[in-house]
């Protein structure tokens, strides 16, 4: 099996343990939902790298992880101005 097919099938795994966890506790958050998506892709990401060689659906993953680091800092932002207003 291709590294891109495992990192597949991991990361949607990973998905749905969340899921049913969130849906289990009565608790649906997209919030917390991103930040553990956001943890997922970064340690399948980590765990697929190669040391001399970059395919491209890799360049095109990080890309992702870079925008996902972006909206993470939007949603600490938001929260640190949400306790700051209390």
């Amino acid at each position: 099996m291709k590294k891109k097919n495992l990192a597949a099938i991991v990361l949607s795994v990973w998905l749905v343990i969340i899921s049913i966890f969130m849906l289990l506790a009565w608790r649906i958050d997209i919030e917390i939902f991103f930040v553990l998506w956001l943890i997922g892709i970064l340690i399948v990401v980590e765990l697929m790298d190669t040391r001399f060689s970059l395919p491209p659906y890799l360049r095109y993953i990080k890309y992702l992880i870079a925008a996902g680091i972006v909206l993470f800092g939007g949603i600490v932002t938001q929260k640190i101005l949400e306790i700051l207003s209390k």
